[in-house]
């Protein structure tokens, strides 16, 4: 299934965690994104580790769907996801939406216009969703259970990850 490319970014996250090859690769992204130069799409997620309690930070590209943005796991359930939940929402983006931010999960009946707009929008992801940008929003459903989606929400004044 899809191009030799595709098979090769998929292959850098055999078993749903990113190989030396992937975690290379988020830094360089990361960096550059960091610099606030890149469409606004485009911003590392920093949230707290769950275990150590140090900031992790984590490249993602962000949907867009009826004015809101939306953070997307092109892998399901990894790490962002997990210490996103253990730290309650509460997050930083760097680049151009950079600030504190409360992502709150999605409901999964929620998720397809979520994960459409993404495998649209977010070349990077779509190696990573089984389903081709081109086909309608309720061919999405089938996978919105193993994808988890996050509004970005900007955080109230005073607040920090």
């Amino acid at each position: 299934m899809g191009t030799r490319s595709d098979r090769y970014l998929r292959s850098m996250y055999a078993g749903g965690r990113g190989d030396a090859r992937a975690h290379r690769w988020a830094r360089a992204w990361g960096r550059i994104v960091s610099t606030g130069l890149m469409p606004r799409r485009w911003v590392v997620l920093e949230v707290r580790g769950r275990r150590t309690g140090t900031v992790t930070r984590f490249p993602l590209g962000l949907a867009d769907v009826d004015g809101r943005w939306y953070c997307v796991s092109m892998l399901g359930e990894c790490n962002w996801v997990r210490n996103v939940r253990a730290a309650d929402g509460r997050a930083v983006l760097r680049g151009r939406r950079g600030g504190p931010v409360h992502l709150t999960e999605v409901p999964v009946a929620d998720r397809a216009p979520v994960l459409r707009r993404y495998v649209q929008k977010v070349v990077g992801g779509r190696p990573h969703i089984p389903v081709d940008r081109h086909r309608p929003v309720e061919a999405f459903a089938a996978i919105a259970a193993e994808r988890p989606v996050f509004l970005v929400e900007r955080a109230a004044p005073g607040t920090t990850a």
